[in-house]
C-alpha cells in the first residue's frame, strides 16, 4: 500500500513502470499526472491495455484474477469504499439496512485484499490510498469512518505500507514507521528511511528481496 495526501506523488510514482507490465485499476477516471500516451484503456478489443476504470469490487476481483500482467495497481482505494457508500446514501437506506451497508462495504474491501493475496506469488499488487488522522493523531489509510474501521484494519492485511510525503519540494516515500503512522516494510528491504517516489524502483527492491523474477 502507498499512502499519502492528494498531491503527494502516489500516482506519479507509476511514471517509470512499463504499461505493458501493469494493470492500473482506477476507481475514478482521471488523466495520469505524467506523459502517458502508452497507457491505453483495457477493453474487450484491447484486453492488453493498461487502464481499467471501475469501482465495483466484483469487477476488480475478476480483473485481478484474469490478467496475465505481473503488476496490478489500484488507485484510489478509498473511492471504492466512498463511491459505494454515496450510492447507498442516495438510495435512502435506513434502519438496519443503513447499518448493514458498513458490513457489506467492509466485506467488499476485504474481498479485494483476499483476492490479491491469492494471486500467484510473482504478481505484485500496489494499492494507492489517501490518509487521515485518527483521534490519537496517528496517520492511517482513509476509509469511511469508525463503523468500517471497527470491522477491518486494511494495513493489517498488507505486508508493506509506504507513505508518500513532500520534503523541500521533493516527493519521497517513507519506508519506516514514525510511531504516528502505519508505515511498515520488511527488515532490510530498504536501507534508507526515505526513498524516491518511484514505484518501479520499489517493485525492483521487492522482487530482489523475495527472489521474484520481475520479467515473469
Amino acid at each position: 500500500m502507498i499512502l499519502g495526501q492528494s498531491g503527494s506523488g502516489k500516482t506519479t510514482s507509476l511514471r517509470n513502470l512499463k504499461p505493458a507490465d501493469v494493470l492500473l485499476i482506477q476507481a475514478v477516471k482521471k488523466p495520469l499526472p505524467f506523459p502517458s500516451k502508452e497507457w491505453k484503456p483495457a477493453t474487450k478489443a484491447d484486453p492488453q491495455g493498461a487502464i481499467l476504470v471501475t469501482d465495483q469490487s466484483a469487477t476488480i476481483v475478476g480483473a485481478m484474477q484474469r490478467t496475465k500482467k505481473p503488476i496490478i495497481v489500484i488507485d484510489d482505494f478509498q473511492y471504492i469504499l466512498a463511491n459505494e457508500f454515496m450510492r447507498r446514501v442516495l438510495d435512502n437506506e435506513t434502519g438496519n439496512s443503513a447499518f448493514a451497508k458498513y458490513n457489506e462495504i467492509a466485506r467488499h474491501a476485504w474481498d479485494i485484499l483476499m483476492a490479491a493475496g491469492q494471486l500467484p506469488a510473482d504478481v505484485r499488487v500496489y494499492i494507492l490510498a489517501h490518509t487521515q488522522e485518527d483521534d490519537s493523531g496517528r496517520i492511517k489509510v482513509k476509509t469511511i469512518g469508525k463503523l468500517l474501521d471497527e470491522k477491518i484494519t486494511l494495513e493489517g492485511l498488507l505486508t508493506i505500507v509506504l507513505r508518500a510525503v513532500v520534503v523541500n519540494n521533493v516527493h519521497l516515500f517513507n519506508t519506516q514507521n514514525s510511531g504516528l503512522d502505519t508505515v511498515k516494510s520488511p527488515m532490510g528491504m530498504f536501507t534508507d528511511e526515505q526513498i524516491d517516489n518511484d514505484l518501479a524502483a520499489v517493485d525492483s527492491a521487492i522482487c530482489d528481496y523475495y527472489g521474484i523474477n520481475a520479467t515473469a
